[in-house]
């Protein structure tokens, strides 16, 4: 007997977590649907568990770097195994804790792997589950490679999952997790490869920034290899061999662990969707202003499963899951506004963003002031030891308006989400000039920087 409802959602991360709670709160019969354990990338194996591995780095490296300046630490080391036990203590109570939440509300939770048998009906094992609505909210999965022996890649989920870490560690790629990890690694004390196919790794950040940060991730000791395209994967009773092309040229590099660090796609190629004419691409689902799927109307995506003008942010996820909430309970009326977002490596120092980039701003012949400095010589940054940080802001002449905001250095997580109230808010960079700060904390910089 198929088993009806007024909603269903693909998933249990921050996007689908969103239009299950709202929908369930206005009455409407809800369920839910997950092959992982329920809680989503962003709890279980992304931003929670990272952040908690980097704030302990973030404590030893700061510590190293005061040493001489008042600090003694001469038996300074991570411990890794201890470190992940702590880790665990927030990931491990997540998935009973969310499938609680969903029984206690009225939610109906399936585990499985869902698949499209009709335009909103799914199989989920034996199961058969129609709804009114469909929400695919399933997240990202590791991109395939397409290179020999990817098999003996460890991915960025396993990696957090790793009870020793290996003495030689490689990653392929130049995004956020190859850069947050690596910097981990080193800390722990592992050997940190990073090969990079591209002359210039973290392409969505400001490019003078990004050259000061892979100054820094030298300078931890992490062999950082641009221009450098993996090619194939090799084991040996010993180790791994990674072939890799540069410069025209094959060279090897043996590790022990290759971890896939080059990027992700929409966990969604196997939902069979071009059976029942749900129409999709290499971002996800394609969908309409409203998040509504452009194929089927009764079906939508949020979060990183849908192919709109958000990044892959797990804030996004949870916006885009109350925009499409809101549009299934009250009509087609919001739409995503994706202005002043801030994304933020968290690396050792952050770096973060928010706004547009001086080169795309120059594509867009708008007229700016650019102001930049690197700062290490800035209070902010010797009481700190830092010897990495700086900063770019670009305000337009004639409105006054902060176009986008650029910061590498200790707080520079935190200070980046000042620009994004200025930037979303429409405020003018005289605003907040203008606004007297707390001293001396790390925003108090924002004067300086406008």
């Amino acid at each position: 007997m198929d088993r009806k409802f007024d909603v269903i959602a693909i998933g249990t991360g921050s996007a689908a977590s969103a239009v299950a709670s709202r929908c369930r709160e206005a009455g409407w019969q809800v369920a839910i649907v997950d092959s992982r354990p329920f809680g989503g990338t962003c709890a279980l194996r992304g931003c929670d568990p990272k952040k908690v591995l980097v704030g302990a780095a973030e404590a030893f490296d700061w510590t190293r770097r005061m040493k001489g300046k008042g600090i003694q630490a001469a038996k300074l080391q991570m411990d890794w195994p201890e470190l992940m036990r702590f880790k665990r203590s927030f990931t491990e109570p997540v998935p009973k804790r969310r499938e609680d939440g969903f029984e206690k509300v009225g939610i109906a939770a399936f585990h499985g792997r869902a698949r499209f048998v009709g335009p909103t009906t799914l199989q989920v094992g034996k199961e058969i589950l129609e709804g009114r609505y469909v929400v695919i909210a399933a997240g990202e999965v590791p991109v395939d490679l397409e290179i020999p022996g990817a098999e003996q890649l460890t991915t960025g989920d396993q990696f957090l999952e790793l009870n020793e870490l290996p003495r030689r560690i490689l990653f392929i790629g130049g995004g956020y997790i190859a850069f947050e990890f690596a910097h981990l690694a080193a800390c722990v004390g592992s050997q940190v490869t990073v090969l990079h196919r591209g002359p210039r790794p973290l392409a969505l950040f400001d490019s003078d920034l990004v050259d000061q940060l892979v100054e820094r991730t030298r300078e931890l000791g992490i062999d950082v290899r641009l221009g450098t395209e993996a090619i194939g994967i090799e084991k040996s009773s010993s180790q791994l061999i990674v072939r890799a092309l540069s410069s025209g040229g094959t060279v090897t590099f043996p590790a022990d662990m290759v971890v896939h660090a080059a990027g992700r796609v929409p966990e969604i190629s196997d939902l069979n969707l071009d059976a029942v004419g749900i129409e999709w691409e290499k971002r996800g689902v394609r969908v309409n202003e409203f998040l509504q799927s452009v194929s089927i109307p009764a079906v939508y995506a949020a979060g990183d499963a849908a192919a709109s003008g958000g990044p892959p942010l797990a804030p996004v996820a949870s916006y885009e899951g109350l925009i499409v909430a809101a549009n299934l309970l009250k009509g087609d009326r919001q739409r995503p506004n994706y202005i002043g977002i801030p994304s933020v490596v968290f690396t050792i120092p952050p770096l973060a963003a928010v706004g547009l980039s001086e080169r795309r701003a120059r594509e867009q012949n708008l007229k700016f002031r650019v102001r930049k400095e690197m700062t290490s010589t800035w209070y902010s940054s010797r009481r700190v030891a830092e010897p990495y940080s700086g900063y770019k802001v670009l305000v337009e002449e004639d409105t006054d308006r902060i176009l986008g905001a650029h910061i590498l250095g200790s707080g520079a997580d935190e200070v980046i989400n000042l620009f994004a109230i200025a930037i979303r808010s429409g405020m003018q960079a005289a605003d907040l000039k203008h606004t007297l700060f707390a001293y001396p904390t790390s925003g108090s910089n924002v004067i300086r920087m406008l």
